[in-house]
């Protein structure tokens, strides 16, 4: 029973992952475009910003430069760099405790303590041994981080997170993923390698032998724990924080380190724990149906980022919900793999797994007629590529005066639905002193997780809904668009990205960095026609009623100045 347990408490830990993520409003970090590591911000209004400050002045030409600005640097909050790693090494400590439950790691346990004792001769050193052990594991995973960072940069990797290439090519990978869990081959390092370090640990003695076994032991679970790392690696290097990478291998070295030790010095742990089984094969192969269902995220966003317009929202849900209807029915034993024991009967356990993997199926199910499904804002696509909803699209905004049929770079770029939006600055700047209304410029990207809760989560409370709508004009900078192209006279260098900004995510991104001083999306201004700010931008805010009181606020200080 106990093992049961178990395999019920880690399965329903990582299936509660998304909702939990979720709620973490605080918690949740922000997308940033892709920024030289030595770019030091400057004071709006300082000479080194006027250069650019000529550049938006030539791009906007209606607006007038208020040279004497004194608004200040916007620094990225240090507590959201703290809550951003915190959620990193929590995700870890998940991952490494689902990799302790493989069947590469789980049966090596009693092995690897019996080792220790014989080895030591004696039960204290051998609980010596067993912790250099798991500082051993918890080093090379952690080193194996570190180094992933060094080679590439925060910079590159957070480049490559919005790239359609990397989603798309991970989207593959995550796939093989899947298919190697539940059976098809195994995912192994080259053996003579494997061997090789096998041997170091062998003939090793002392401190260097415990650490190659160590070693051994990374390079053989590889087949079980390769896929947990890499969807964890890139996750943490998508955050943009340097330390994000080896903050995750902490956290998954750390939950893959503490049974053995533990096991060490207290022998009944290891009695208490469930024998090996068939059970171990089943949390395989359901990682693997998570694995697909994952992979489906990553399509998603190179459809995003390419502009293919055929992977909609309906046909994620479709696949989603077929994925965790066959995970229930894999559980109730109907479906068999080919490392599947026989299964005489349905578990307790298992029929509560299968449970819930039906109840989340068909709690999804109605997002297939347009219902928000809050729980996968993020990983969905967005609502506006929702071909059908039940009862008629949504009411478009209301405005004071006739919303252009056509804007700029709508054959590319979508409002969200039920929204206005430009995606020009200058339109909608033009736009926003015809109506005279205070903007929302809303920098945002494609590939950006945050930027989608917001719309789907926060934007579609009636009262927010109604501030957007009637009491603002709202343009949209897409910082990661590629495909659309910017007038060659608004092409110049940028110096803070180290290219022509010939495409409109490169001119949105470079404005946003000289203008207001920051590089992070979601990241709303509010601002009134002469550019500047009325209140402090923000960036995720996922209370809706203070993101309401946040609004109004702009808009009392904009009708105040008139």
């Amino acid at each position: 029973m106990k093992k049961f347990l178990l395999l019920f408490l880690m399965a329903t830990m990582f299936l509660a992952l998304p909702v939990i993520e979720s709620h973490a409003a605080l918690a949740q970090d922000t997308t940033s475009t892709t920024l030289p590591d030595d770019i030091v911000f400057t004071e709006v209004g300082s000479a080194q910003d006027s250069a650019a400050n000529n550049i938006v002045k030539d791009t906007v030409k209606s607006v007038e430069k208020d040279s004497a600005s004194t608004a200040k640097p916007i620094a990225k909050s240090t507590e959201t760099e703290k809550l951003t790693l915190w959620q990193t090494f929590i995700k870890g400590l998940f991952g490494g405790f689902l990799a302790f439950l493989m069947p590469c790691i789980f049966p090596m346990v009693p092995l690897t303590i019996s080792y220790f004792t014989k080895r030591a001769g004696s039960r204290k050193k051998g609980i010596g041994q067993a912790i250099i052990y798991g500082i051993s594991i918890i080093v090379i995973y952690v080193v194996f981080g570190l180094l992933i960072t060094l080679l590439f940069g925060s910079s590159k990797l957070n480049e490559l997170s919005s790239s359609g290439w990397f989603n798309f090519a991970f989207f593959i990978l995550l796939i093989v993923f899947a298919i190697s869990f539940f059976g098809a081959f195994e995912i192994t390092l080259p053996s003579s390698f494997v061997n090789k370090i096998d041997q170091k640990a062998d003939s090793s003695k002392g401190l260097g032998g415990i650490f190659f076994m160590a070693a051994s032991l990374a390079l053989v679970s590889f087949s079980c724990t390769g896929p947990i790392i890499g969807t964890l690696l890139v996750e943490a290097s998508s955050k943009g924080n340097v330390l994000g990478p080896a903050v995750g291998m902490f956290g998954f070295a750390l939950a893959l380190a503490l049974p053995f030790t533990l096991s060490a010095i207290f022998p009944g742990f290891l009695n208490s724990m469930p024998k090996s089984g068939g059970w171990l094969n089943s949390v395989k192969v359901c990682l693997g149906f998570l694995e697909l269902a994952l992979a489906l995220k990553f399509l998603s966003a190179a459809d995003l980022v390419w502009h293919w317009e055929w992977f909609d929202r309906e046909i994620f849900l479709c696949l989603w919900v077929v994925i965790f209807v066959l995970m229930g029915i894999y559980l109730l034993g109907k479906i068999k793999f080919s490392h599947d024991s026989e299964l005489p009967y349905v578990s307790v356990p298992r029929l509560f797994l299968a449970i819930l993997s039906f109840s989340f199926a068909v709690y999804i199910l109605p997002g297939l007629w347009g219902a928000p499904v809050s729980v996968l804002s993020g990983l969905a696509p967005p609502m506006n590529t929702q071909d059908f909803i039940l009862g008629g699209n949504m009411p478009a905004a209301a405005s004071s005066s006739e919303f252009p049929a056509k804007v700029k770079y709508n054959d590319v770029l979508h409002s969200p639905r039920g929204f206005n939006a430009f995606f020009d600055l200058e339109e909608g700047l033009a736009y926003a002193k015809k109506v005279n209304k205070p903007m929302i410029i809303d920098f945002t990207g494609h590939a950006c997780v945050n930027c989608r809760k917001m719309e789907d989560k926060v934007w579609i409370d009636p009262e927010v809904g109604r501030l957007i709508k009637e009491e603002f004009v709202l343009i949209q900078l897409y910082v990661d668009e590629r495909s659309a192209k910017v007038p060659a006279n608004q092409v110049h260098y940028s110096e803070i990205l180290r290219k022509n900004t010939e495409d409109l995510g490169a001119w949105n991104a470079d404005f946003q960095a000289i203008k207001y001083n920051s590089n992070s999306q979601p990241f709303y201004v509010l601002a009134g026609h002469d550019l500047n700010t009325l209140v402090a931008p923000q960036g995720a805010i996922f209370d809706a009623k203070e993101y309401a009181l946040y609004l109004q606020s702009a808009l009392d200080i904009f009708k105040g100045k008139k």
